[in-house]
């Protein structure tokens, strides 16, 4: 037998209740994670519960009106207009995860996760917008294939110079001849473009870039012959299979329902480690060409990233960073995170701009096969 919820905790359990029944999007572990943050405060205050609830509920900012004045309705009993709290939650408060067992969330068919929810978390639906850059993107299709890194593979084709002999047309050519050898026929090894696998940051601090770098990522699904796409927030999405759709409209509005973490906080190095945690999905890494579309703002421990971008530039080709705030020449890695993990970056470069990105990975196939 369940045993009744006690009289104290029955408002703050209905409060996340309130807001799912007015358009917020609030996951059940999000109301755990409210009920132990107001033990944890104490709470000594009604003060005390906003933070609360604002640190774990997550409003987005463009709602904040709305949830103070539910919160104010609920708690207080009144209507409050907006602006009357003198409390705005502070970008750079940490927030203390579930102590609980973490788990890696994956589903097949609808949200292929990687990371178990954290009190961050800021879980909403957003409506991609396509950018007006269908002219770049197209030409960036085109060239994509041709430019990407090659490797050598492990079939050969003739050739006429080649370190090789094919010894079954340098006979067969012999043959012709009377069994006299006139020549010895060549092979050389085919080589093949790398696979190319996108980490789209979708925080909110990469808000203003999140759409456009959707649209891209759709380019290169349907451009590269391998082509795997994820985004990370504080959670690891998949998105490959919606981006392989040919309109990009309807790509990116299947893509958009599948990100549950849209504008939250960033947790890169758990994002990575989920990643690499999943065997499948570490596969997709293996000789491959890295490209990550943040700024790099890390919320997290440092040093869990520091040792997932180890582990991952073991296994690829080559990691290439790029953020927005390197649109200055004089940039320079600002996060501890960033700058422990330059000196295993291939590449840090600006990330600010549709083109930018695209020239810069067009530029990558420069380098001889191996």
């Amino acid at each position: 037998m369940i045993a009744p919820l006690p009289a104290a905790a029955r408002p703050l359990v209905a409060f996340p209740t309130l807001l799912r029944g007015n358009g917020f999007a609030v996951a059940p572990e999000q109301t755990t994670a409210f009920l132990m943050a107001v033990e944890l405060l104490g709470p000594r205050s009604i003060a005390h519960v906003r933070k609360a609830a604002v640190a774990t509920l997550a409003p987005h900012p463009e709602q904040r009106d709305r949830f103070d004045a539910l919160f104010d309705m609920h708690f207080l009993g009144a209507f409050a207009e907006p602006g009357e709290d003198d409390w705005a939650p502070d970008e750079e408060m940490s927030v203390q995860e579930d102590s609980g067992s973490r788990e890696i969330l994956i589903a097949e068919e609808i949200n292929e996760t990687g990371q178990a929810a954290t009190g961050a978390e800021a879980l909403s639906l957003r409506r991609l917008r396509t950018m007006d850059e269908s002219e770049t993107l197209r030409r960036f299709g085109r060239a994509l294939p041709a430019a990407l890194p090659r490797r050598r593979g492990y079939r050969h084709r003739a050739a006429r110079r080649g370190p090789t002999v094919d010894l079954a047309r340098s006979l067969k050519d012999a043959i012709r001849h009377d069994g006299e050898v006139m020549s010895l026929k060549k092979l050389r090894r085919v080589t093949r473009p790398r696979p190319i696998l996108l980490l789209i940051d979708v925080s909110g601090s990469m808000k203003q870039r999140s759409d456009a770098n959707l649209a891209l990522a759709h380019a290169v699904i349907q451009a590269a012959p391998r082509a795997e796409a994820f985004t990370f927030g504080t959670r690891l999405t998949r998105v490959t299979r919606a981006l392989r759709r040919r309109r990009r409209e309807h790509a990116l509005s299947e893509a958009s329902g599948l990100v549950a973490d849209w504008d939250g906080g960033t947790r890169i190095g758990d994002a990575l480690l989920a990643f690499l945690a999943v065997p499948r999905f570490a596969a997709y890494a293996r000789g491959a060409v890295v490209v990550v579309l943040s700024d790099g703002l890390e919320r997290g421990d440092p040093s869990a990233l520091v040792g997932a971008v180890a582990r991952l530039a073991a296994r690829a080709h080559g990691i290439h960073w790029l953020t927005p705030l390197a649109s200055d020449p004089g940039y320079r890695p600002e996060t501890e995170a960033l700058r422990l993990i330059a000196p295993r970056l291939a590449s840090l470069t600006d990330g600010g701009s549709t083109a930018r990105i695209c020239r810069h990975i067009l530029s990558l196939g420069g380098a001889k096969a191996a």
